[in-house]
């Protein structure tokens, strides 16, 4: 693999090796200078922004590229009818709940143990490993989805939804069950090449995909009349192929030596793996349960406060990767160097996260704050709508900042393997105070507003908890238990009591 294809990660390539060990695969910047504590602070944390900031920015276009996978999909098959925009938007906003969040849930168990695999085993191929038990485990967890959205119209009409759009829903879902496999697949394959430091070759994929994905859409729904379930197929087509594409980028250009081949060592110590799966399910779910709360409640404001809350949300979407983007790019920094040994650096690069999403965080609240006048134009030209998302997007605006503290804080978390704690925090934060307030607020005078209050409380509620429980961290005891991880798995195989 070329220098270029790989991620600057001078911390790995220093401390990977460790007295007595080969090292795990090779890094390909082995710049020491970073590691010299007697350089100025501000020096070792300019040099850590940068490595995350490179980090996640292919992480932040990758995930932007993959939610316009099905907003491209909602808005062709949308064109044929209002009744067909419902479907697919209400039919993706329940996949969303269910397989994409064991796709962006669970995978963040290879967060914690790819990337201090990948710089603390003696031995390559346990990356490979975990790879494989990823597809095991996480094909498991989508079986119950799956049988689901075979027998989902019952479901939705017990939710209270109109019987057409349950039936039509229904059949939409059914069509798309192979391809959230599809997605789980890409997105366990993505973590195996970002422990490696290879950042980039999701979005590379990503972008021969969406165009593709826009083209079958059309001729699915359009030229081939197959009409509202042509979208779901062609979706699930443009999942399968993202992820072939990725296997095809590992085999043929980088990231192919950690894999090893198919082994029966992958069906070992699968509790470990499965016990974080479940712990980044809840974390990841419990707040985007929280946002689909909110806006079930503002459907019962009327519809003014629902198209309002639908400009930001679809919104709010888009700004999410970039906190997500940081929390991946940090767990994985964190997880590399917890394998290296580094305490210290795994801290430096935690706070450093915190502090790059924090920047970036006020970058879009002067954005949004300058714009909020005339923002909700881009969708809408209602004057209602456009007034009432002016009134809103200030506290939008202001949760930008705790939103990043929530993603990069969270990410660090699930580098050291705390994904229970994270998924704590938003329980307290979300559903014990800060959303029954706002829903409180909502239905009090307060409309639209009220929600969004209670949402900006909770957020800066989670930030700052998850930032202080880093601060707070024993880093020395977490790389103890990051190699405890590796041991276990090594006495698993062996046959030893655990």
């Amino acid at each position: 693999m070329s220098v270029e294809d790989r991620e600057p990660d001078e911390y790995t390539g220093l401390l990977a090796k460790t007295p007595g060990q080969d090292g795990p695969c090779p890094s390909s910047h082995d710049d020491g200078e970073i590691y010299d504590e007697d350089r100025p602070k501000w020096k070792l944390i300019t040099a850590e922004l940068l490595v995350l900031l490179k980090g996640s920015a292919p992480v932040i276009l990758a995930y932007t590229l993959q939610n316009s996978l099905q907003t491209i999909s909602v808005l062709i098959v949308g064109r044929s009818s209002p009744e067909n925009l419902a479907t697919a938007a209400f039919s993706y906003m329940f996949a969303m709940c269910t397989a994409w969040l064991i796709a962006l849930g669970g995978t963040t168990a290879l967060d914690t143990l790819a990337s201090s695999t990948f710089t603390g085993s003696s031995n390559k191929h346990d990356l490979g490993v975990l790879l494989q038990r990823s597809f095991v485990i996480l094909s498991l967890f989508y079986v119950p989805v799956a049988v689901l959205w075979l027998y989902s119209e019952p479901v939705f009409l017990i939710l209270g939804q109109d019987p057409q759009l349950s039936r039509d829903s229904a059949r939409f879902l059914r069509c798309l069950i192979p391809g959230g496999l599809g997605y789980i697949y890409f997105e366990s394959m993505k973590k195996y090449l970002q422990a490696q430091g290879i950042m980039r070759p999701g979005t590379y994929v990503l972008f021969i995909t969406s165009p593709i994905n826009g083209v079958l859409n059309y001729l699915f729904c359009y030229t081939l009349k197959i009409g509202l379930l042509g979208a779901p197929l062609a979706t699930s087509i443009s999942y399968w192929l993202s992820f072939l594409l990725l296997v095809a980028y590992a085999r043929f250009i980088g990231g192919s030596e950690c894999w090893g081949g198919w082994t029966r060592r992958s069906l070992n110590n699968m509790g470990t793996f499965a016990h974080l799966a479940v712990m980044g399910i809840v974390h990841v779910g419990t707040e985007w349960w929280a946002f689909e709360i909110v806006a079930l409640a503002a459907g019962r404001l009327g519809t003014i406060p629902l198209a309002a809350q639908s400009v930001i949300m679809t919104v709010d979407q888009v700004l999410n990767t970039i906190p997500f983007g940081i929390g991946v790019a940090a767990s994985t920094r964190v997880g590399n160097l917890l394998g290296a040994r580094s305490s210290r650096g795994a801290s430096r690069a935690a706070h450093s996260a915190a502090l790059l999403s924090m920047i970036l965080g006020i970058a879009v609240l002067i954005v949004l704050m300058a714009t909020r006048d005339n923002f909700a134009r881009i969708f809408n030209n209602d004057e209602s709508v456009v007034r009432l998302t002016a009134e809103v997007l200030p506290y939008v605006a202001l949760f930008q900042i705790a939103d990043g503290l929530n993603g990069s804080c969270g990410g660090a978390l699930r580098g050291m393997g705390r994904q229970h704690v994270g998924a704590l925090v938003n329980v307290v934060s979300y559903y014990c105070g800060a959303l029954p307030l706002g829903v409180y607020l909502a239905f009090n005078g307060w409309g639209l507003k009220g929600l969004w209050v209670g949402q900006c409380i909770a957020l800066y509620l989670v930030g700052v908890l998850e930032w202080a429980i880093v601060a707070m961290s024993d880093w020395d005891e977490e790389v103890r238990k990051a190699f405890g991880r590796m041991d276990k798995d090594d006495r698993v195989e062996r046959g030893e009591d655990i």
